[in-house]
């Protein structure tokens, strides 16, 4: 399987990336979250003025997932201090367990070297047990539990996991 990462630059682009999380979100969370937290979040992180502003004022970078050509997900990420923060990372139903998330796990670390970066750091829903045992199967380790006001009387009960980078 051919597998790229392309920053998400365009209108169209982040079109693309916001149709991705209103399909992924909507058969993923629907057993850990109410429907009606997953709308407000698709809103309110997940649409297209949300990515583009996260783009364009915020420091994130987005990058889609395509394998073979297809769109198979994507990514968010931002530098923080020495550590790269792994936002959104996300890939459909219908690609997942094909390897896509190790070698993107693989990609971001090489980010980090190339950046100087030391850890790549996630949060991720308590209650996300699958997730959960991915990320630990990649390196990570819970460091610490959080619970964040995200408006909209809605709050988001998470692990933070941090997976160490070496420099080479």
């Amino acid at each position: 399987m051919k597998l790229s990462f392309q920053p998400v630059a365009t209108r169209e682009e982040i079109e693309t990336t916001a149709q991705l999380a209103a399909e992924i979100w909507r058969e993923h969370y629907i057993s850990i979250i109410t429907a009606e937290q997953i709308e407000y979040m698709l809103d309110k992180f997940q649409s297209v003025p949300a990515m583009t502003d996260q783009i364009e004022h915020q420091g994130y970078e987005y990058y889609l997932m395509r394998a073979d050509g297809i769109d198979a997900g994507y990514m968010a990420v931002k530098a923080e201090d020495s550590k790269l923060f792994l936002s959104k990372f996300y890939i459909l139903k219908a690609h997942r367990g094909r390897g896509i998330g190790s070698r993107a796990i693989d990609f971001l670390a090489e980010l980090c070297k190339e950046r100087k970066l030391h850890a790549i750091w996630l949060t991720v829903n308590r209650n996300n047990a699958s997730s959960i045992a991915v990320y630990e199967r990649k390196g990570f380790r819970i460091v610490r539990t959080q619970v964040a006001d995200i408006g909209g009387g809605y709050v988001m009960d998470d692990f933070v996991m941090e997976k160490e980078i070496p420099a080479d």
